[in-house]
């Protein structure tokens, strides 16, 4: 999906590079009607200073809005609510700087409901024909429901338990190839076709979702990390941040002013 998207809009051959964001932007247009009626993925252009320059409807929908022209020029900070935003646009900033390329980020973003639920979101900058970096383009893609047509769904099934089971403490992958019975290069190739995920991100996933939970209690961080099975602080910290946009911290006070 992610590479048939940005073939479609043209920004995977370096020979076709636009010298300006306006010459880019006139091209994609022709195009937009496309990307219009992907109902799962938000996609999206950025200019320097991180601001929406282009956008399909699903992200204009996942905005709260109606029509595109309201979201243009604004950022993610500002359009999105203050648990999701700020951290999209830091995002942003590093992508801008320091030519950052984010592939199969796993993080929360809003649905059509305006709930948040998870995507994998991809973020490359974007290049003119001198090599100066004028934008980003980005696509964050819904996370699927479980293939459970696939021949290996039950063995993976019971792995998706365990985990589920057992976040709380270190997983590793040779356990989880006993409970299914294959190679650990199996495991990772069915994980991605059944859950769409890697078994490390599902890990990541089961863990983060109980500690986005936990955080609307009193329960200290320190503690909150160690019952989702960080026995490093800071590895828990990192990760959270990576999802959200906020350290722990940030995103209990956040909520707390809702």
């Amino acid at each position: 999906m992610t590479q048939e998207a940005f073939a479609i809009l043209g920004l995977g051959n370096e020979q076709n590079r636009p010298e300006t964001m306006e010459q880019l932007l006139a091209s994609v247009a022709l195009v937009l009607p496309m990307l219009d009626v992907i109902p799962n993925a938000a996609i999206f252009i950025k200019d320097l200073q991180a601001r929406y320059v282009m956008a399909n409807h699903t992200l204009v929908q996942r905005c709260g809005l109606k029509q595109l022209q309201p979201l243009l020029g604004r950022t993610s900070a500002e359009v999105f609510p203050e648990q999701l935003g700020p951290g999209y646009t830091e995002q942003d900033r590093r992508v801008l700087e320091q030519g950052l390329v984010l592939e199969d980020q796993l993080e929360l973003h809003l649905y059509g409901s305006r709930e948040p639920g998870w995507c994998l979101t991809h973020k490359r900058p974007l290049y003119n024909r001198f090599g100066e970096i004028i934008g980003l383009v980005g696509i964050s893609v819904d996370l699927q429901s479980a293939s459970d047509t696939h021949p290996a769904y039950e063995r993976l099934a019971a792995v998706d338990e365990h985990i589920r089971t057992h976040f709380h403490r270190r997983i590793s992958l040779s356990e989880l190839t006993r409970i299914a019975g294959i190679s650990v290069a199996q495991l990772e190739r069915y994980c991605k076709r059944v859950f769409h995920l890697t078994p490390r991100q599902m890990i990541q996933k089961v863990r983060l979702e109980h500690a986005h939970r936990l955080l609307h209690s009193d329960l200290p961080i320190t503690d909150v990390a160690l019952q989702c099975g960080y026995t490093d602080h800071s590895a828990f910290t990192r990760q959270f941040k990576a999802s959200t946009g906020f350290t722990p911290r940030q995103y209990r006070q956040a909520t707390a002013h809702r």
